[in-house]
């Protein structure tokens, strides 16, 4: 079968926007190989910020992860913020990805998150047992990098302007629920 993302396949907007959007388990069936190692942190990291923008658009908190295998350089598991749209306090763009994932081992992967972790996600990462998490904001947020290089993982920080500027738009429109997203309802009050 002939895939549609192959080797020659340029790396646009387009295609990443393809890959965000696309169920992980049918990624196998959308690129090969070849287009996979192609793939640059840059490359995942834009895909995880397509997925920030799709929460976005669909009145949620713009964060979306990425979840990619270190030996294959295939992604094993993605997701944005649902807080609102599935009323969930915890479905993050980082426990989305990790539970689209789903029991793998993680030792042999990286997380690609548009947005620096809050506590709860940045725990998880290191109990799981990422061997690397790559942020792609620390200007609107940040702190728990130190935590997870203390508990041994790799951290690389890969600012990404679209996402920067899409976090402080969804902070100054929707203050309430950034803070209910970091803080919960309480904080609210």
């Amino acid at each position: 079968m002939k895939m549609l993302l192959n080797k020659q396949t340029e790396k646009t907007e387009q295609t990443l926007t393809a890959i965000a959007h696309m169920p992980t388990t049918s990624l196998f069936t959308l690129m090969d190989n070849d287009f996979a190692q192609a793939l640059t942190d840059a490359d995942f990291m834009r895909i995880a910020v397509l997925l920030a923008q799709k929460s976005y658009d669909e009145g949620g908190c713009p964060i979306g992860a990425v979840i990619v295998n270190n030996s294959t350089n295939q992604i094993v598991g993605k997701g944005h913020n649902t807080l609102v749209q599935e009323d969930h306090p915890y479905n993050h763009g980082e426990t989305a990805a990790i539970r689209d994932a789903g029991r793998v081992d993680f030792s042999d992967t990286t997380i690609y998150s548009s947005l620096s972790p809050c506590d709860v996600c940045a725990t998880l990462i290191y109990m799981r047992g990422f061997a690397r998490a790559v942020v792609g904001d620390i200007t609107n947020a940040s702190g728990t990098e130190s935590l997870l290089r203390e508990k041994g993982v790799q951290v690389d920080i890969l600012q990404d302007t679209q996402g920067i500027e899409l976090y402080a738009r969804f902070r100054a429109e929707k203050p309430a629920l950034d803070l209910e997203d970091w803080q919960g309802l309480s904080a609210c009050k």
